[in-house]
């Protein structure tokens, strides 16, 4: 096995892991680094934070995944460098590891456009440690408006703001209002959760500006029906543990969530070849990166230029294309056969769901919007889902929420929740 050519891929995500997955059988021994024990569902996980889904319905062990893959090694720990021309990636926990070919497919994480400062107070969604603290918030900020006395203060609680409107900020919007306005008003004595505030700011013109304008406005509408206020060409100038300044309008608001903006990891730093303005890898034709033999670069980390001229979109199916054209480049490169030509994107559709009950879908010319659109959209996600029990247990979960209304993981469960009572309490 020591004797086979060994595979570096970082990054398990859906990038690294289709990469993987097409390699069964490849006559090769591969490991795979990430700094996460497991591989998640990135276009779920808005429902965790949104108290929809439990953490374990859209994550899974990633050892687990190739406990019958024994040319599979995997390693948690953090990459911090590249040497390309020793051929090995350094680990944050010190050591080294060796390579034949290199495959970085890290990922990114979220962009404050120069205000990092902005993170503690209005976390991004990326990890499953964002969406439960999101959850928290949102979960404390009900419990906390119940306990106040004071108008302003209650007022503050219950309003809640999404920066950035791309799918994520509509579809956290959406689940948001409807939490406030149909699960939880049976719940609470001292407050009517239905006088909530979710308002939903983009600095662009319009929300979901990668689908056409009449989606778009059925979005909008679709939102504002469930009682989001859609703010749109005015953009965010402060967050603060205080509110949010919308252009040059202050609102209280205790819960911020930030889903505006991503920055890809630093591999283009590591490897020192060009980024774009998102820090994105500049790759060539066949995902390489320029000038470095047998490095690579897939997923959310690197910047493919289309014949069109614009880049690959960083969303899921676009980096599970790369991992499957990239199994076919090193299978070929093994057996000495040519090369497949350059990588070629096939745009699979646009999909945004707005609620429990709408979503819009599109692809080409074909739009679709409304219900129907809606359980597409559910069909579509459960199908990519990994194993047979998550796709019962989020196909179950939706059941429940569609029939009844009713948020099943909505637990608050975190230390922090502890710690912060005391802090107010005092000793």
């Amino acid at each position: 096995m020591q004797d086979l050519h060994h595979l570096v891929v970082v990054g398990g995500g859906f990038g690294g892991l289709q990469l993987v997955n097409s390699l069964k059988g490849a006559p090769l021994r591969i490991t795979l680094i990430d700094r996460r024990n497991h591989h998640l569902f990135q276009p779920l996980l808005y429902q965790v934070a949104t108290t929809v889904l439990a953490t374990s319905e859209v994550a899974w062990p990633i050892r687990h995944l190739y406990r019958h893959r024994a040319e599979v090694t995997t390693l948690l720990d953090e990459v911090v460098g590249v040497d390309p021309v020793a051929k090995t990636v350094q680990l944050g926990g010190g050591g080294t590891v060796a390579y034949d070919t290199l495959v970085l497919a890290t990922g990114a994480t979220h962009a404050y456009f120069g205000h990092d400062e902005w993170e503690p107070v209005a976390p991004g969604l990326k990890t499953l440690e964002d969406a439960t603290t999101i959850r928290r918030r949102i979960l404390l900020a009900f419990e906390r408006a119940e306990l106040s006395s004071d108008a302003a203060e209650r007022e503050a609680l219950l309003t809640f703001v999404i920066i950035g409107a791309g799918p994520t900020g509509v579809e956290l919007a959406g689940i948001i209002a409807e939490l406030a306005q149909r699960t939880l008003p049976e719940e609470f004595r001292h407050i009517d959760t239905r006088q909530a505030k979710v308002i939903l700011v983009e600095a662009g013109p319009r929300i979901l500006a990668a689908f056409s304008e009449p989606l778009s406005d059925y979005a909008r509408r679709s939102l504002e029906k469930l009682g989001v206020e859609v703010r749109t060409g005015v953009p965010v100038t402060a967050c603060t543990a205080e509110g949010v300044t919308i252009g040059d309008t202050f609102v209280p608001s205790r819960t911020l969530v930030w889903a505006a903006g991503v920055q890809a990891s630093p591999a283009a730093r590591w490897l020192g070849i060009p980024c774009d303005r998102a820090g994105r890898a500049i790759v060539g034709p066949d995902l390489s990166a320029p000038g470095i033999a047998d490095v690579f670069v897939i997923g959310d980390t690197a910047s493919v230029i289309q014949e069109d001229g614009k880049p690959v979109p960083g969303i899921a199916p676009a980096a599970k294309q790369q991992g499957t054209y990239l199994a076919r480049l090193i299978r070929a490169r093994l057996s000495g056969r040519p090369a497949p030509g350059a990588f070629r994107y096939w745009h699979q559709g646009s999909l945004a769901t707005i609620g429990r009950r709408a979503a819009i879908i599109e692809f080409g010319k074909f739009k679709l919007k409304g219900a129907f659109a809606w359980w597409l959209w559910g069909i579509a996600h459960i199908y990519f889902l990994i194993g047979t029990r998550s796709r019962f247990a989020v196909a179950w979960s939706w059941l429940w929420i569609f029939l009844s209304g009713q948020h099943s993981a909505r637990l608050i469960t975190q230390r922090e929740t502890i710690q912060q009572r005391e802090s107010r309490e005092g000793p």
